[in-house]
């Protein structure tokens, strides 16, 4: 088909302005496909990896670190750590990778020495490697090796073993370790408070040895020891680069135990009560690290919406509001503290936790609640809550914009 010269001359600018209308949907039309896939428009994202005291920085559309390290073309070993992790994905426009290598370290424990390989940071990671159990009684000093030449290592980790003894809680036996001189002085790090009807044996002045067996009884009263879990805490990460909603235990929590000594009251020949009169903690208890997100998604409360219904993850529905006012006067509610305004404008603690007032009598202060904003903390009450018993309103700087 051919086209007249003069319905060119006549119709170009139709056709000028028609070009440049197919080429700005063309341009839309690839952004939307490039952000179904997950990388952050044309651009890609950017990954900085620290290696060996070397900064190297990449633009790349990898979904996890793993193809970012490819895509680098840096090679790591089953032993180097990559933090985060290898299979961690990437839904950031960028990120800080560090990668610590393995090397080699000498474990001193006592007359033993060993070489080993590892990329491990902490003590207990690297006396775990090293497959070499350590108590919490355990201490450990991590410095650089006298001699880099005879030992092949640069650092070395030295424990100090905590003394091995029996203790003889009322009747139960357990293997207790400590680091102090004396018997009283071990009692007294436990927390062990002997009572006036009390003995122990040998005396609180007596050197603690190893192998020794130090024994605690009362005369006339029956007792029962039991072993009881102790919970551990939970440390929250907030991720501003995760949406609201997303929860990931990024570092499974492992309870403790404890030996705890009741005292048994009977009558007629039944128990009718107990009283817990020593506890002697066996093993600590390790925290729980959890990831949430923060990043607001769509129905996230905004200050165009004014106000907006949000169901959280257990189907309970919140009427959502928001407020501007110096949050000074209620800090001090849960702990003290100051509070910040985040990128979006919300009101947050030290802790990332958005304020938040909410009827009392449902959300005690110092609640921790879920709004569509992310993460938050009861700190303030008010009028509305007579009206919505599960109506949050959310401390922002969106009305007053002054920082405050």
């Amino acid at each position: 088909m051919q086209i007249s010269q003069n319905f060119l001359s006549t119709n170009w600018r139709r056709l000028l302005i028609v070009g440049g209308l197919l080429f700005v949907l063309s341009l839309i039309l690839v952004s939307s496909v490039r952000a179904e896939n997950g990388s952050t428009s044309s651009g890609g994202r950017l990954v900085t990896f620290y290696d060996r005291g070397q900064e190297k920085v990449i633009l790349t559309h990898a979904g996890s670190v793993r193809d970012a390290l490819k895509d680098a073309g840096i090679s790591v070993a089953p032993e180097d750590i990559v933090e985060p992790g290898r299979d961690s994905e990437l839904v950031a426009t960028d990120y800080v990778v560090n990668i610590y290598r393995a090397r080699p370290m000498i474990v001193v424990d006592g007359p033993v020495r060993q070489k080993i390989m590892t990329a491990a940071q902490t003590a207990r990671d690297i006396t775990k490697a090293a497959g070499v159990e350590l108590h919490d009684e355990d201490k450990t000093v991590l410095a650089a090796s006298n001699n880099i030449a005879a030992d092949g290592a640069s650092v070395t980790l030295t424990i100090d073993r905590a003394t091995p003894f029996t203790l003889k809680l009322y009747g139960t036996v357990m293997a207790a370790y400590s680091q102090e001189a004396t018997v009283g002085e071990m009692l007294d790090k436990k927390g062990v408070k002997l009572a006036a009807s009390d003995t122990v044996s040998p005396s609180r002045s007596t050197p603690l040895t190893a192998g020794m067996t130090v024994e605690i009884w009362r005369d006339g009263v029956q007792t029962a020891t039991v072993e009881e879990p102790i919970d551990f805490s939970v440390r929250t990460v907030f991720d501003a680069d995760r949406p609201v909603g997303y929860h990931a235990v990024q570092t499974a929590g492992v309870k403790g135990k404890k030996n705890v000594v009741y005292e048994i009251t009977a009558s007629s020949g039944k128990e009718v009560g107990r009283k817990a009169i020593q506890s002697v903690t066996i093993e600590e208890p390790k925290d729980q690290v959890e990831i949430v997100g923060t990043k607001p998604g769509p129905n996230s409360l905004t200050k165009s919406k004014g106000a907006q219904q949000y169901t959280d993850s257990k189907g309970v529905t919140h009427r959502e509001t928001y407020y501007d006012l110096p949050m000074n006067v209620v800090m001090g509610a849960c702990g003290g503290g100051t509070y910040t305004i985040r990128v979006d404008g919300a009101k947050i603690d030290k802790d990332g936790y958005i304020l938040v007032a909410a009827n009392l009598g449902n959300y005690p202060r110092c609640s921790i609640v879920e709004t569509s904003m992310g993460p938050g903390k009861v700190y303030d009450t008010g009028g509305f809550a007579a009206a919505h018993p599960h109506g949050f309103d959310l401390a922002t700087d969106w009305t007053n914009n002054d920082g405050r």
